[in-house]
Parts: C-alpha cells; structure tokens; sequence
C-alpha cells in the first residue's frame, strides 16, 4: 500500500434513480489509506446506478472505509464516522483479529467485507445492507462473534444476578435468527411475522438497549447468554 493521507472522493452520477430499498439513491463516501485502494473501490461503485458517491460523510451517508488491517487509529476513525457524524459504516478489510472483532462491532460497524471477496456485487449488497441498518457479516466471522462471546459468557456464568435490561421472548427469538445470518424477509417468513412487525422489533431493542445496529444486538444478546 503506498503512504499517502487517507482521502474521500465523490462523483456525479447523473440523474437519481430509486433503489427499491429507500425510494432515493444511497450516499456513500469512500475512505481508503492510498489513492489506489479508493479509486478502485469508487470505479466499481460508480457503475451502480443506486450509489450517489459522495466526498463526506455524515449523518444519512454510508461510509465505506478500507483498511489492510485494524489498529487503534483505524477503529477511532470508525468511532468518529458512527457515533460523531452519524453516518453508517462499512469495513472492507484483509484481516481481523480475535480481540478486534468485538471492538470493530461495538464502533457501529454493521457491514464487513474481506478485502478478497469486495466484487462490485459484494460492496453494493453491503452498502445497502448498512443503509436499511441491517447487518451484513461473512459467515466465518459470524462464527467467530458467536464463539467470542460465548466465551466471555461462559466466564461470567458464575456471577450471580440476571441481565440488566430483559428481552423480550420475541426479540430474542428474532435475534436467534439475525444471528444464523437471515435476513427481515426470512426472519419475517420463518416467524410468521410481516417485514414492518420484525423491523420494528429490531428498532425497539436497540433504541431502548442503546444497541448502534444488528450487529452488536446480537453480541449484546450473546454476552447476556439470551441466545
């Protein structure tokens, strides 16, 4: 990678077109550590008539963010994108460690792509994901937060006392199944619910937990060993 500033960049798109996700083309600014990364990144977004690239992000953006590896400064970034901007966050990077992912996930990162999977097909399903606040993880990495958490669960089994903040039944029976990977429209088939019903689920969780996407409800509800 060459040592270069990190930079956004944007480009005119044309005309809007409606994404069938929120009726209106999706912000997105890309965020790379050398020009090479970002250009690359832009080139195979620009082609997506859904992605109106952007040079800042901020509160209603997808932030795209690509990264070789994480370091404390990379996960500030990512700090400051969610919680100061208020923008939605998307990690294209080539590895994670074990200690990191919880980290990664509690900075409001919903959204991870491995750097050697990040087709054009890949990176627009997981902007959109990140902008419906959906989550969208690799399926080794779902098994690695569910296995790191249980960890940490299984050490504090001995504590006396139950979970601060309860979950209700249905919550929990939605997060089982954000957690094996679904989707709202298979969560909504498999549970006999409507999309909006299993939406709003997932919005009064994490409003009233303080949860920043689905992501981390799952890893709040592992950690309390709801599931």
């Amino acid at each position: 990678m060459l040592n270069s500033p990190r930079a956004t960049t944007s480009t005119a798109l044309g005309t809007g077109r409606t994404t069938g996700v929120t009726g209106t083309r999706v912000p997105v600014a890309v965020s790379a550590p050398d020009p090479i990364s970002r250009e690359g990144a832009v080139s195979q977004l620009r082609r997506h008539p859904e992605i109106d690239l952007r040079e800042e992000s901020g509160p209603g953006t997808v932030a795209l963010l690509i990264e070789d590896a994480l370091d404390e400064q990379a996960l500030t970034r990512l700090r400051r994108i969610v919680r100061s901007e208020g923008a939605r966050a998307v990690l294209v990077v080539g590895a994670i460690r074990e200690n990191e992912l919880l980290d990664v996930v509690e900075c409001g990162v919903g959204a991870i792509v491995w750097r050697h999977e990040a087709t054009a097909h890949r990176l627009v399903q997981a902007v959109l994901a990140a902008a419906r606040g959906d989550g969208d993880l690799p399926a080794d990495l779902i098994g690695r937060l569910i296995s790191q958490v249980g960890t940490l669960h299984r050490g504090a089994a001995g504590r006396p006392g139950a979970p601060s903040l309860g979950l209700a039944p249905r919550e929990v029976d939605v997060l089982r199944l954000v957690a094996e990977g679904l989707d709202t429209g298979e969560i909504a088939g498999k549970l006999s619910y409507s999309e909006r019903t299993v939406k709003n689920v997932m919005h009064g969780l994490t409003t009233r937990l303080h949860l920043r996407n689905r992501a981390h409800a799952v890893a709040y509800a592992l950690r309390e060993g709801y599931i």
